[in-house]
């Protein structure tokens, strides 16, 4: 199997940011700033001919209190799934006693923990691992993770540990059905998470803005390969303030985008907000599949429950194919149902469709109901064939195509949705204006031609003369 290896260490000595050299990305949140990462988060990375996973972890101090303790057990349950762990130490702050205790901990652990002092470039390495040797450790690496100073050594020393195998192509991480879970904060997203994995594999705290990376996360139900995306709440952006929750939003879009189909969660207890139909808007307009999901149900009486779906049927008419589901994170209640949805939609968004099928559709459309009248004459729209998927996107090809109004190609939308039978995803439509191919070409005449040509104009010219005589 593939090796797995955990980042671990104090808050703020570099963890996140060894993670992205080490995966060559930044999927992991890097800022000046203690307690950034939160949640476990997972990596593919390579070192010559060999591939390996890594860990990125919150930090651990050993005095959490509030959310640092679900935080530091998020890394304890990374050092348990770990075959390796690395412990990054800070050496401009040297050791201090939160490191001492992680330590304590490590040494009861049957896995290799390799001593990682980071933060070098600037002094001497050997006097910057000094201090660190009187922890017992044999062997103290030096490095520099802004800069991959020492990283190839570490990982020469890391992997040696390991017999190389084959690459295990199921390794791979996000190679199942991807499903984002989005929303605002403080909706239940995590809970959620939770609940659809069986297991407290994020953080859950009765606080906003508790997640702060989108956290990719493999799994499989009933034989079926997904991976669920937990992502940052978005809030209005009058109320954005800190420069990590605007990267933590612009990692939230990415998620969406790399999704195959969004779960957007709402707050049955606060109805439905003006953010959570931008939310929606965004999702649509990225062309994802989505499932809406209304949390927190079973504590609402039945008047609110009436008051929200008459303002599900007023406001969300924009959306009348994602399929909508009453659940409680919390207790399990209608979580189940979401798959049947998520599969609905996935299987709508990446259709097989074909051209003669398009077509037909598109023929029978125009028979029903003929596109309007511009300037005296008919829009024809011909033919079309498919362009794409996630979204599915159909390519209608005519004359006068780009003065088809909006209002036509809604009513051609709903005409394919209703003939494919598609639930849960939206469906593009483009337009392609058949050409002249002969527009702009000047014909080139021979020498004969042009011969004929001038005894033709003289011979017209010499009779319209004796005409006027």
């Amino acid at each position: 199997m593939v090796p797995v290896i955990a980042l671990v260490g104090r808050p703020n000595v570099g963890k996140s940011t060894l993670f992205n050299r080490l995966t060559k990305s930044r999927d992991a949140l890097v800022a000046n700033f203690p307690g950034l990462t939160r949640d476990r988060k997972y990596g593919e990375a390579s070192h010559g001919s060999r591939r390996y996973i890594v860990i990125d972890t919150g930090g651990i101090n050993g005095d959490e209190e509030g959310i640092d303790g679900p935080m530091a057990q998020q890394s304890m349950q990374a050092i348990d799934e770990a075959d390796a762990v690395l412990l990054m130490l800070d050496s401009r702050a040297g050791l201090m006693p939160a490191d001492e205790g992680l330590i304590k901990h490590l040494r009861s652990c049957s896995k290799p923990v390799f001593f990682v002092a980071n933060k070098v470039d600037g002094v001497d390495a050997e006097v910057a691992k000094a201090e660190f040797y009187k922890t017992g450790a044999e062997h103290i690496y030096p490095l520099t993770a802004t800069q991959g100073k020492g990283v190839r050594a570490l990982m020469d020393d890391v992997l040696a540990k390991f017999p190389q195998e084959a690459e295990d192509k199921q390794a791979s991480l996000a190679t199942g059905k991807k499903i984002a879970i989005v929303g605002r904060p403080n909706v239940g997203k995590s809970t959620l998470v939770n609940r659809m994995l069986g297991e407290d594999r994020v953080v859950v705290y009765d606080q906003p803005g508790t997640t702060r990376d989108s956290v990719y996360i493999n799994y499989e139900r009933e034989g079926e390969d997904y991976t669920l995306i937990d992502t940052a709440g978005i809030r209005k952006r009058k109320h954005i303030s800190e420069a990590v929750e605007k990267f933590s939003i612009v990692k939230t879009l990415k998620a969406i985008d790399d999704a195959h189909v969004v779960i957007l969660v709402m707050d049955g207890r606060e109805s439905i907000v003006d953010q959570d139909l931008h939310l929606l808007g965004q999702v649509v307009d990225s062309g994802r599949a989505v499932v809406v999901a209304i949390n927190k149900w079973d504590g609402l009486t039945a008047d609110q429950k009436n008051h929200i779906k008459s303002e599900l049927d007023r406001r969300l008419q924009f959306i009348d194919f994602a399929e909508i589901h009453f659940i409680s994170a919390l207790h399990g209640t209608g979580v189940g149902h979401l798959y049947e949805s998520v599969e609905k939609a996935y299987e709508s968004a990446t259709r097989q469709l074909q051209t003669r099928m398009l077509t037909t559709i598109l023929e029978g459309a125009v028979h029903g109901h003929s596109p309007p009248m511009i300037n005296g004459r008919r829009i024809k729209l011909r033919y079309a064939h498919p362009g794409g998927q996630n979204p599915p996107i159909i390519v209608i090809h005519g004359n006068q195509t780009e003065k088809v109004p909006g209002s036509y190609t809604r009513y051609l939308e709903k005409v394919f949705r209703r003939e494919l039978k598609m639930m849960g995803t939206p469906i593009k439509i483009e337009y392609k204006t058949s050409e002249n191919p002969f527009e702009g070409k000047k014909n080139v005449l021979t020498k004969r031609q042009v011969e004929h040509k001038q005894r033709l104009k003289k011979f017209t010219e010499k009779k319209s003369s004796k005409k006027k005589k």
